[in-house]
């Protein structure tokens, strides 16, 4: 590696970060995945030439590359690594602790997750950074959700509050996101309705797959709940839609468990099994946990299986497991 090389790179990088939001197929990620052994000889080779704030940011900018394409292990190992050195602003320092925090987190290592986060706004307060407190504060509230919905949704408001003057801050987009997690958790479905329809509708007019499909399959949590069983899966079929075409394998593991749960809403109770085994094995595959809203949305429909199936839930539930993850999502839209 040589600057000629690492150069464009970090530009690619950035460049390619908001198309991964925006994009409606996996060409973004397809890009991304030609090019990843340099990316991760650039990432190593950055801090030896005592730029250490070039690699933090390059490594934020693959974060939602090693969620989606089953790295998270990848983006661990080199933030505890980064982290345990020296020569990084306090700045840049700050953001690799939010974005440690939140890989850890999706791999279910919520202590990890909570001692980045809160070093994350410590630093973020110290900067005057209302961006990255509202990023940390998020995180925080995520890891809240694991049993203290209201917790999550203290944590939220205040983040809400710290960016009310920047209204187009990621930070605050990401509590908002949150908050209707967290308000579905605490039992204010209306509340979290509320939320979720505004950011489905921002999401849409910005043309934002990656709003448009994160809301829906939250959405689709609330309508089922409130028993809109129709709107429910309109809703989540929308997102297995989504996921599937860009190609993110954690974010296809989370939309099967939704329409699974709706499957069983509605008493069809042997595609709810078999989308749930086929949850299951794409969870695995992907190298993540359930977060905790999810984990409560697959124990919820698991349980209900358990007592109107016994007998044939195992089989259901064992053919989704060995279904493709492209034979799964044809199995979920019914092509």
């Amino acid at each position: 590696m040589d600057p000629a090389r690492a150069e464009p790179l970090i530009r690619f990088a950035e460049e390619i970060r908001p198309r991964l939001r925006t994009s409606a197929d996996s060409s973004a990620l397809e890009e991304v995945e030609s090019r990843y052994a340099e990316l991760m000889e650039a990432l190593e080779w950055l801090p030896e030439q005592a730029r250490v704030d070039d690699a933090h940011q390059l490594a934020s900018n693959l974060v939602p590359v090693w969620i989606a394409t089953t790295r998270i292990d990848d983006g661990d190992r080199w933030f505890t690594r980064a982290l345990d050195g020296e020569g990084a602003s306090t700045a840049s320092r700050a953001r690799a602790l939010y974005d440690h925090g939140y890989l850890v987190f999706l791999a279910g290592r919520y202590d990890m997750a909570d001692e980045r986060f809160a070093e994350a706004r410590e630093l973020a307060e110290a900067l005057g950074d209302s961006n990255l407190e509202a990023l940390a504060l998020g995180g925080a509230a995520r890891v809240a959700l694991d049993g203290e919905p209201e917790e999550a949704v203290r944590l939220l408001r205040r983040a809400v509050a710290v960016t009310a003057g920047v209204p187009e801050s990621p930070g605050r987009s990401s509590a908002l996101h949150v908050l209707g997690v967290a308000l579905q958790m605490s039992g204010d479905l209306c509340g979290a309705r509320e939320v979720m329809l505004e950011r489905l509708e921002a999401g849409r007019a910005a043309s934002s797959q990656s709003i448009v499909f994160v809301e829906s399959a939250n959405l689709s949590m609330v309508e089922r709940k409130l028993g809109n069983y129709e709107a429910a899966e309109s809703l989540s079929r929308d997102a297995v839609r989504i996921a599937v075409s860009r190609g993110d394998q954690m974010a296809i593991a989370w939309v099967l468990n939704g329409l699974a749960a709706v499957s069983g809403a509605k008493s069809q109770y042997e595609r709810a099994a078999t989308l749930l085994g086929a949850a299951e094995a794409q969870l695995e595959r992907a190298g993540g946990e359930w977060p905790p809203d999810e984990r409560a949305q697959y124990e919820e429909t698991l349980a209900a299986l358990k007592t109107a199936a016994p007998a044939d839930l195992e089989r259901w539930r064992h053919a989704g497991r060995g279904m493709t993850p492209d034979d799964a999502a044809a199995y979920a839209l019914g092509e």
